[in-house]
């Protein structure tokens, strides 16, 4: 007795071609969604404030993190790390390329297979995921901050905000495929 896999099984978990259109995907959606990421949580959160408080209205301080998470992971203070430009690179790595990179080649692939959902949603869900990176394990598991911070008015624009970041990687990776 033979046994045969369903064609659309195989491909379901299929990894995507790496090539021009998928780097080129990635630096442009990099280069855009830090800045709505940083629109959100420097601009629109605080001028939302008087009217969706606590959800909104904190100011996010995503470098502060990165200098404090990086500082306990080298040893050295975050003050080190600041005055280096460690923390504020690392924090432009990873959303120009590392994170971008993460939904085209690793989450959009996997939900693709798992997920039956419009590319909104995964942008939301991918968002949702690197919300819980920064803010329960490298602010909590590596930094030592309260689980997701305490759950204070930060916590609630950093959700909204990586949102908004994994959104617009989602639009331009649709847009590729469109």
């Amino acid at each position: 007795m033979t046994m045969t896999m369903d064609n659309s099984t195989q491909t379901r978990f299929a990894l995507p071609a790496i090539n021009g259109s998928l780097i080129t995907t990635a630096v442009v959606a990099g280069a855009f969604a830090p800045l709505g990421f940083a629109l959100f949580g420097q601009t629109i959160s605080p001028l939302l404030k008087s009217i969706a408080s606590p959800y909104l209205g904190a100011k996010l301080a995503p470098v502060a993190l990165a200098n404090q998470s990086l500082g306990v992971i080298f040893g050295v203070g975050a003050k080190t790390i600041s005055s280096l430009g460690i923390g504020h690179a690392m924090h432009l790595l990873t959303g120009l390329l590392l994170y971008p990179l993460g939904y085209l080649l690793v989450f959009k692939p996997l939900a693709d297979g798992v997920l039956r959902t419009p590319w909104w949603a995964k942008g939301a869900i991918y968002g949702a995921a690197l919300f819980v990176f920064a803010l329960y394990i490298m602010a909590h598991l590596v930094a030592g901050n309260p689980p997701f911070l305490g759950w204070g008015g930060i916590t609630w624009v950093a959700l909204w905000g990586h949102m908004v970041f994994g959104l617009i990687v989602a639009w331009f990776d649709h847009r590729r495929t469109v």
